[in-house]
């Protein structure tokens, strides 16, 4: 099975680039493909590839679309259906890997560690982004009223 090429995020942010979590999720969803695609032709593997699949390519689609959000809680809505995505994703891959139902299952390693750290990252950017939506409701409150 061919890999996509490793990229280290630690390194980038190191050297003061830009952390680029679009590209964090194109690489994962191109590494996912690859992934299913190695899955053996069987009722299982064709099954369990076609989940993977859907589910490890979703972040990417459903991170555009958060960009896109009409409103701070449609913004938090998108980044949960990553994260619900995300952690599908997670069980396809231990399921793929406990069968086995890859050939090499030493590279499906690699990729529950991506598949934990951006559960992680969306986790935070929730919390985050709740964190921010209460802050801006309650200062919508308590703006001074001239008629106090």
């Amino acid at each position: 099975m061919e890999q996509a090429p490793a990229i280290d995020y630690r390194k980038d942010a190191a050297a003061g680039r830009k952390f680029d979590l679009q590209e964090r999720l194109l690489a994962f969803a191109v590494a996912i493909i690859k992934l299913s695609d190695a899955c053996h032709k069987t009722q299982a593997g064709l099954h369990v590839a076609d989940q993977l699949l859907r589910a490890g390519t979703s972040p990417l689609f459903n991170h555009g679309e958060a960009e896109a959000a009409e409103s701070p809680r449609d913004f938090v809505h998108k980044l949960k259906i990553c994260l619900k995505e995300l952690r599908e994703t997670q069980r396809a891959l231990l399921l793929v890997q406990r069968v086995p139902l890859v050939a090499d299952v030493a590279t499906v390693t690699p990729l529950l560690g991506e598949t934990d750290e951006l559960i992680r990252i969306f986790v935070a950017s929730i919390r985050t982004a709740k964190k921010n939506m209460l802050q801006e409701d309650s200062g919508a409150g308590s703006a001074h009223d001239p008629a106090e």
